[in-house]
């Protein structure tokens, strides 16, 4: 017993630093006015005593360790101490507070750090705030639901160290909204470049969309059996690649042996394909497969074997031996690969990998020597042999994504990092998100509904309210109309937006047609903060601009009327507005607009001849837009009928 007794505090201690869900550290926000729910593991069965402010509360563990409280509401204030006790064992949170917690959450944008946006120096040395605080949540993708999170975390006041890294519009947001609603707020920053909206949706809500239940078996399936996930996977795969345009029957690149002539040799180097000196690959988005050989002994074959690929941009696809055994999403990330026992073999090995990029540079990183087996015995055997490639034509289209994907994959985010925020009290979400989904814009709609009332149910509040941030102008103007995912999406997202308890923050004159990530976040968090004064505390405010009431015709011309301008419309830099378009029953029917501004409204004189059926705005990736109010906020794009 003796020897024994030093065990115990070190038993409690362990126990204590999971007895608090992370979520609850020091320097945390609660949120005001709402229940207040606390959480965390203990000893199966023990009985944990929670005390915040003048409130006590005890639970009992569950067979799973888990435990719950929930304690009445408080206003906004504190600081307070918030303690958990069980046994031995003891936790206490100290500096917390109680006031408004946001969740910001996306893709690139909304990941895009304080120190990338405009007159960065200067907003880092000036930071300060001991009532806004902030926590990050560690980018951790998963193929099942966590109860918590992937890395380390804590929440920090906000100050030069800790605003540097964190999100610029969730911060700019903040500190905007503080100035009319003076409580403390929390930021919870849940974010990962590149991702699709897909991957923020937890299997449950994708199920009942009705379109991914092959794909999600095969994530649930990869949870506990990766190798036999895998090879459905491969097959999957396979099906799609046989199916696509102009891909014969027999044409199986995985497996195939023949070295026809649409194979070419590959740099030694390998690296970005653009920089081959390669004419076709110069501006080259798209798919190469790459192959090549490996020879192994009887006793190397024998013996477990990791497959391990440099990285490779944007997303591989890998096979050995004709067997699916590997894909990745991630342009800067070594690939490795457990392959499963009796799949090599002694004499030549195949290994075929095909690679995705979008944007920019794509391909299989070098050199050669990042590309090797590892064997169980430790030694290593290198693709050294030669690397050959063969260009998939545009016309075969973007391959399926491997539902295990971190940001392209299926529940992936929502396992890794929504999950274990699921139970908090939120006062809203803001989503900034959309530029990985441009190419499916006419599912948007319902991928962005399913998404927002999955979340409203995890956090419990049917009415949680929704800001979403519709995408920037982005890419090469148009001179004539025409087609545009951006700008169909953009019109996914107003239609979402104009919803119950929802609103839209335009910013379609503050991106850059150069870069995807505009870095004027500062205007984004101002009007992120006038939509949460509207659809969030109630106040009397237009929440993002001009908006389209409705679209007549009168006489010769079609009369769009305007709702929720402040003061009066005016077109900057031009004797009227730009970017309206009246549209026949066609789809490419589309023609500019002569446009005037009469009080609220705006006048489109109609050719002759033409019988318009449709107006569109601003209908282009990076369309130019001149119409304000006397707020600088701009009319949005949208597309809306005539009547």
């Amino acid at each position: 017993m003796l020897l024994l007794a030093p065990l115990a505090p070190a038993m409690a201690d362990d126990t204590a630093a999971t007895l608090l869900h992370p979520l609850f550290q020091d320097h945390a926000v609660l949120q005001r006015d709402q229940p207040i729910r606390i959480w965390g593991d203990a000893s199966p069965g023990a009985t944990v005593q929670v005390a915040l402010a003048q409130h006590r509360r005890s639970a009992q563990a569950g067979a799973d360790g888990r435990w719950t409280v929930e304690l009445p509401a408080l206003p906004a204030g504190g600081p307070y101490t918030l303690t958990a006790r069980t046994g031995e064992a003891s936790r206490t949170v100290d500096d917390l507070l109680v006031g408004d917690v946001w969740l910001c959450s996306g893709q690139s944008n909304m990941e895009l750090q304080v120190w990338r946006s405009l007159d960065a120096r200067a907003e880092i040395a000036g930071a300060a705030s001991e009532t806004i605080r902030l926590l990050t949540v560690p980018q951790s993708s998963s193929p099942a639901p966590q109860s918590t999170f992937g890395g380390d975390t804590r929440w920090q006041s906000v100050n030069p160290d800790s605003i540097r890294e964190f999100s610029a519009a969730c911060w700019y947001f903040a500190r905007e909204l503080q100035k009319n609603v003076d409580v403390p707020m929390g930021l919870v920053n849940a974010s990962w470049g590149g991702s699709r909206i897909q991957a923020w949706t937890s299997a449950d809500a994708l199920r009942a969309a009705g379109a991914y239940d092959d794909e999600l078996d095969v994530l649930a399936l990869y949870a506990t059996e990766p190798a036999d996930a895998l090879e459905r996977w491969g097959s999957i795969w396979a099906d799609w690649w046989q199916q696509r345009p102009g891909i014969a029957a027999d044409d199986r690149p995985w497996e195939g042996e023949a070295d026809g002539g649409e194979w070419r040799a590959a740099p030694p180097g390998l690296g970005a394909w653009e920089h081959w000196g390669t004419p076709d690959l110069a501006a080259f988005d798209g798919m190469l497969w790459y192959r090549t050989n490996v020879r192994l002994t009887a006793a190397q074959a024998a013996q477990q074997a990791t497959l391990v690929l440099g990285p490779a941009d944007e997303m591989d696809t890998t096979w050995v031996n004709g067997r699916a055994v590997g894909s990745t999403y991630g342009a800067g990330m070594a690939r490795t690969y457990a392959l499963p026992p009796g799949l090599l073999r002694a004499g030549d090995n195949r290994i075929v990998v095909n690679v995705l990029d979008t944007y920019r540079e794509g391909g299989l990183a070098g050199p050669a020597s990042a590309h090797f087996l590892q064997l169980a015995d430790g030694s290593t055997v290198p693709l050294d042999g030669g690397w050959r490639y063969r260009v998939v034509p545009d016309t075969v289209g973007s391959p399926p994504r491997a539902p295990w994907q971190s940001a392209a994959g299926l529940s992936t985010l929502y396992n890794g990092m929504i999950a274990p925020l699921a139970g908090m009290r939120l006062r809203g979400m803001l989503w900034y998100q959309g530029e990985s989904n441009t190419f499916e814009a006419d599912a948007y709609a319902a991928l962005l509904r399913g998404l927002r009332d999955d979340w409203r149910s995890r956090f419990g509040d049917s009415a949680l309210p929704f800001l979403v941030v519709q995408l920037a102008n982005y890419g090469t103007p148009t001179s004539a109309p025409g087609s545009s995912d951006w700008a169909a999406l953009r019109e996914a997202q107003r239609a979402v937006a104009n919803e119950a308890h929802s609103a839209l923050a335009v910013t379609i004159d503050i991106g850059d047609r150069y870069d995807i990530h505009p870095p004027n976040k500062q205007a984004l968090g101002r009007r992120l903060a006038r939509a949460a004064r509207h659809a969030v505390y109630g106040e009397r405010i237009a929440p993002s601009g001009p908006v389209p009431r409705d679209a007549r015709r009168e006489g010769g011309d079609v009369v769009v009327n305007f709702a929720d301008v402040e003061g009066h419309l005016s077109a900057h830099g031009a004797a009227g507005p730009v970017g309206f378009e009246l549209c026949g029953a066609a789809a490419d029917s589309c023609r500019f607009a002569e446009a005037r501004v009469d009080g609220p409204r705006v006048h489109l004189r109609v050719e002759p001849g033409m019988v318009p059926v449709r107006v569109r705005h601003a209908w282009a990736d990076a369309p130019l837009v001149n119409l304000f109010d006397a707020a600088d906020l701009p009319a949005g794009p949208f597309e809306i009928d005539i009547h």
